[in-house]
């Protein structure tokens, strides 16, 4: 049996302004298509003989989505393990190896990056094949890209020999290959001997190993690591389709990477190359320039765009239209609240300017104009002094919190489907073009009955509109 293991972190810097630190790239479509980045992991996986639901290690802000994303696709996780901080790959690793090892068994785990793009699913499919005999036989395998040109912000991978070990499936498999050494991002010059060679691979990040096998090289070679994740992971509580990791054991532990603590000090990690099948780490806006389908011009055009003699550029409309005439190179991605504007060969920079909005304490890296909540997401239209306008959209079957306001009362307008509103003692159901008031002080609760998403305008009025004046007396959610 092979368990995936999804990495699903990230603080949403590099492809700002899409991505927020509360809804970073691994949960939206970023290439513009239906599915986020981590559901298309997901997804690929279903045709691999043998895969199982997966484990999800996410941030704790972020396992709502992670939920219902993973719900949307019928592909419930496994579990969904929470970390309180982030401690880098090589804990996330080991406290899912201990989640899949519970029931007595010993699967094999393909750990996956939850924010990478492969556009060829057949030839993943083929190398996880590969993959997983040469796991059962005690291996640590770690996947390369066969480099497409002389890249600077990628590590590298040296074979060495193919090892004494099966061989790949009767079906065109890819060969295997011990590794000889990890690198460091070359400066360039380094990085087109590495390419002429044909020796070297890009680091992809993505691991296969049995959890018995990876637990005994963390144990090994790096104990303080297991010792905390045991810690954390004996001490956590379940809570929901959540497994919460002990705070403040999983804070003491170290963080390392899979391929600082384990694959660069054991003597059985195997490399196996794959080559053509589309694969990016979406890190940047050039890199996702790269790997999407382009007009005649080499400009990727998503959402409304109109162009007049532009040539080899990234344009994404989020909102409103972009007109752009007599540019090349750039990049130009437009959200409600922000614009980035920046030459295609300084995209990777856009840290920078986050760092910028950080030191400022601008609300516009941390969260999108549209909050995703369980229960759905609003949208904030309009606000000033004593008044905010919000867009509430509530999923089907979902509920919110039974509450109340201290500051501010508020007016309902259902839009779209059947709103059963608890409002004091009574209990109402408004359809559309039907509203209702919530006096100030008034516990009140909102639900969705029906089998469409619910929407609707909600107007606050009162001397404070912040979203910590919420008293919440009842959650399903356990906030």
């Amino acid at each position: 049996m092979i368990i995936p293991v999804i990495l699903s972190g990230g603080s949403g810097t590099r492809l700002w302004p899409l991505s927020r630190e509360l809804f970073p790239k691994q949960l939206m479509p970023i290439a513009g298509g239906e599915f986020s980045l981590l559901q298309s992991t997901v997804l690929r996986l279903r045709d691999i003989p043998g895969v199982a639901s997966p484990i999800v290690v996410c941030n704790e802000n972020h396992r709502f989505m992670v939920a219902a994303q993973l719900q949307a696709i019928d592909t419930p996780a496994s579990a969904i393990i929470l970390e309180p901080v982030g401690r880098n790959t090589a804990p996330a690793a080991a406290v899912a190896a201990l989640e899949a090892m519970t029931g007595g068994e010993d699967p094999t785990l393909l750990i996956l990056p939850a924010d990478h793009m492969i556009r060829q699913s057949d030839s993943f499919a083929t190398a996880v094949e590969a993959g997983s005999l040469l796991a059962e036989a005690g291996f640590l395998i770690t996947f390369g890209i066969t480099p497409e040109r002389p890249e600077t912000g990628y590590g590298y991978i040296q074979r060495g020999q193919k090892p004494d070990a099966p061989s790949a499936p009767q079906n065109g498999g890819p060969d295997a290959y011990s590794v000889s050494s990890f690198v460091e991002k070359p400066d360039l010059e380094t990085a087109r001997s590495y390419m002429d060679s044909g020796d070297y691979f890009w680091n992809s990040g993505m691991f296969m190993f049995q959890a018995s096998t990876y637990l005994d090289e963390v144990e090994q070679f790096a104990p303080a690591v297991l010792e905390a994740c045991r810690d954390a992971f004996s001490l956590a509580k379940r809570d929901l389709d959540f497994l919460r990791l002990d705070p403040p054991s999983f804070q003491a532990c170290p963080g390392d990477s899979i391929d600082y603590a384990v694959m660069e000090r054991t003597s059985r990690a195997v490399v196996i190359p794959l080559q053509d099948i589309g694969w990016s780490d979406v890190g940047s806006w050039p890199s996702l320039h790269e790997v999407l389908n382009k007009d005649d011009q080499g400009n990727v055009l998503i959402g409304d765009v109109m162009v007049e003699d532009v040539h080899n550029c990234y344009l994404h409309s989020s909102s409103r239209l972009i007109a752009a005439v007599g540019m090349e190179n750039h990049v130009v991605v437009e959200t409600k609240d922000a614009i980035l504007v920046a030459s295609l060969e300084r995209g990777q920079d856009v840290k920078a300017i986050v760092q910028r909005l950080n030191s400022a304490k601008r609300e516009e890296t941390v969260v999108h104009p549209r909050v995703y909540r369980p229960w759905g997401s609003y949208e904030c239209i309009d606000c000033s002094a004593r008044f905010q306008v919000k867009r509430i959209t509530v999923n089907p079957g979902a509920t919110l919190s039974l509450q109340l306001h201290h500051h501010r009362a508020e007016h309902w307008v259902v839009v779209k489907g059947t709103a059963r509103i608890t409002r004091g003692d009574e209990v109402i159901l408004l359809s559309e073009d039907q509203s209702t008031y919530i006096p100030l002080g008034t516990k009140h609760r909102l639900e969705n009955p029906g089998k469409i998403p619910l929407e609707l305008i909600e107007v606050q009025t009162g001397s404070y509109l912040g979203e910590d004046d919420i008293v919440r007396l009842e959650d399903v959610y356990g906030r």
